[in-house]
């Protein structure tokens, strides 16, 4: 059955989207005790996520337009890399239980995939300007693919003491740009299209830098390098095995 496409259609789609990124949390609920080396297991798990998501992202640009996707990528890097310094400068506010550099980490790692989400509520946009089918189908592939991301949020967020269903909270805020996004690129699909590559690219490099500025470092405080290799290569497999499942 056709579903006639309006602008609460393409609003209610991609809230749907934001809403299935909480999902992601849930299987922290049953995460009782965490130790040091568990904080390592989740950071380098976050961060094989997060890589593989921004691969997604980089393939998924160069398909589009791989220059413009470049530029998107230094702009990313420049822009996560101002804004922590800018912290490094700054009081960083207290995240609920969270103080000082868990909340910093908390800040950095939603901020980050906050400017993805972004680039993903444009693609909705974009997908339902080209016809019904085609929105449904980008919505689904981008919901599905929200939940890993969402884990890779309460992977930071719930060994720090954030309790599971505020780290799902925090993980539906970081993808609430997507319903936003998606309606104004709806009504200008011809305006917003050139620009979907750049965002893609933006929020890709800014990942990368997270993965390997944060996550990383975290992960082998209490891991030997191996066991981190491992973490990663798995996590990274996980996404790309779902992203293969996920029709293009």
């Amino acid at each position: 059955m056709a579903i006639e496409v309006s602008l609460l259609t393409v609003f209610i789609a991609a809230l749907i989207t934001a809403i299935t990124t909480g999902l992601g949390a849930f299987p922290l609920v049953f995460a009782d005790r965490v130790s040091t080396r568990w904080l390592a297991v989740g950071a380098a798990m976050a961060g094989g996520l997060m890589f593989a998501a921004s691969f997604s992202l980089i393939t998924e640009g160069n398909s589009i337009n791989g220059w413009r996707t470049l530029i998107g990528i230094a702009s990313g890097l420049v822009l996560v890399v101002l804004s922590d310094r800018l912290m490094d400068h700054l009081d960083t506010p207290d995240i609920g239980e969270l103080r000082g550099a868990n909340a910093r980490k908390a800040i950095m790692i939603v901020g980050v995939m906050t400017i993805h989400s972004f680039a993903e509520g444009v693609g909705v946009g974009v997908a339902y300007g080209g016809g019904e089918q085609l929105g449904v189908f980008i919505t689904a592939a981008i919901a599905i693919h929200n939940i890993p991301e969402g884990l890779a949020i309460a992977l930071v967020l719930v060994p720090r003491g954030v309790p599971v269903w505020q780290a799902a909270g925090w993980s539906i805020f970081s993808s609430l740009p997507q319903p936003l996004m998606a309606i104004p690129a709806y009504l200008a699909v011809s305006a917003f299209e050139p620009f979907l590559p750049i965002g893609l690219g933006l929020a890709a490099g800014a990942m990368i830098w997270m993965v390997f500025a944060e996550m990383m470092p975290d992960a082998n405080r209490d891991l030997s390098a191996s066991a981190v290799g491992i973490v990663v290569v798995l996590a990274f497999m996980g996404m790309s095995a779902l992203q293969i499942m996920l029709p293009h």
